[in-house]
């Protein structure tokens, strides 16, 4: 058994024991009600796990049925534990302190009713997340520079990063991405990572993802569309991932720089899953920007927002994802103490330029709660033209 599974089960169980407690607890449950709530919470912790062996064998429409519910129930699931959880510590702090300092205060709310006011909440905000998860932002980023040539006065480059092209991928999100990359009007197309999920990982090759490939193939860019691999492509099979993502009309950066005619370099490396154990990221990296001439605007495709301290001034900017703006509230506290660097533009002490997404697809529960997913729209001009 892996360790991530390992790892997943502790703590996807584990969410659903604590819940399962608390609910018990608050409604005082009769044996055969608590009965029927812990096979629930069974089925509902092994779903993820069926519908990656749904799809190993081949059964895309078991698949697809049991998928819906099952992450949904996982979006709403880690609402509900943070809310109650929040509460939990809210209460203990509340009599092991308060009610220590000012004696006999009184429960404002039953146990009871708390649970019934977290269960409304955590039910509007799902609803809301679920809509939020839909609703793809343009973000505009402004660069001036003047490592542009007398002849170019702007360059317009469009990020996507995380779409997660699987099972819950719909006709209808391909089609409001792609209606947002054209209306932007890119000059440069970049991926930075995780285009594709979980669909991929079988052995008979994309026949079925041709038609999307195909629509994505169909954007003109007229300086060319870049992209990284991520870890999911890692997941997904990655000489499956890279046909799509090949079909799909990109050119694939694998710790690789191309300079392009409107004065701008391109590098792109390897996600550090491509070979996992092995310490050659920092070399290569570093390796591959110290050969770019410095009087290039040179942008660096990494889909970690990591910036590596040998790299950081060889490059103007970086684009990264990753992390989804943590996708669903409170889940961006945790990502924080991994990835410090927040999502949007920040510029490094260095002097160089980071731009993390917040993504435009989402992973496992199709939802997003206060973390839109977005494309971004990024316009290199000139300084002279910039004043």
């Amino acid at each position: 058994m892996s360790l991530f599974l390992i790892t997943f089960l502790t703590i996807y169980g584990g969410m659903h024991l604590y819940v399962f407690f608390r609910l018990r607890d608050a409604f005082r449950l009769r044996n055969h009600v608590s009965r029927l709530l812990m096979l629930w919470m069974i089925i509902m912790t092994v779903i993820p796990l069926l519908v990656h062996a749904a799809e190993q064998f081949r059964m895309e429409n078991t698949a697809l049925v049991i998928a819906w519910p099952g992450y949904l129930w996982m979006g709403f699931l880690f609402i509900f534990t943070s809310l109650m959880l929040f509460i939990d510590a809210a209460g203990y702090f509340y009599r092991l302190v308060v009610c220590r300092i000012f004696r006999r205060l009184p429960e404002f709310v039953s146990s009871r009713n708390t649970c019934r006011i977290i269960l409304i909440l955590a039910m509007i905000s799902s609803t809301y997340a679920f809509i939020e998860a839909g609703q793809i932002r343009s973000e505009h980023v402004v660069i001036a520079s003047s490592k542009l040539p007398p002849s170019t006065s702007r360059v317009r480059i469009v990020q996507i990063s995380d779409v997660h092209i699987g099972l819950l991928w719909q006709g209808y999100r391909q089609k409001q991405i792609l209606e947002k990359i054209r209306a932007a009007g890119p000059d440069i197309l970049v991926s930075t990572g995780d285009l594709v999920d979980g669909k991929l990982n079988r052995d008979y090759g994309i026949s079925e993802l041709d038609p999307l490939a195909a629509s994505l193939a169909s954007i003109v860019a007229p300086y060319g569309k870049f992209a990284v691999t991520g870890n999911h492509e890692v997941y997904a099979g990655l000489p499956q991932a890279l046909a799509f993502t090949r079909a799909a009309g990109f050119t694939v950066l694998r710790n690789q720089s191309v300079t392009l005619k409107s004065g701008i370099t391109i590098s792109g490396v390897d996600d550090s899953a491509v070979n996992p154990g092995e310490i050659t990221d920092t070399n290569s990296e570093t390796a591959l920007l110290n050969m770019v001439p410095h009087n290039y605007f040179h942008i660096l495709l990494k889909h970690r927002p990591d910036i590596l301290p040998e790299s950081d001034g060889r490059f103007d900017l970086q684009l990264s994802g990753h992390i989804h703006g943590g996708q669903i509230f409170p889940f961006n506290f945790l990502v924080r103490l991994r990835y410090p660097i927040p999502c949007g533009t920040i510029l490094t002490k260095a002097g160089s330029r980071i731009h993390v997404s917040r993504g435009t697809g989402t992973w496992g529960p199709p939802m997003r709660l206060f973390a839109p997913p977005e494309i971004t729209v990024i316009d290199i001009v000139s300084k002279q033209a910039a004043k």
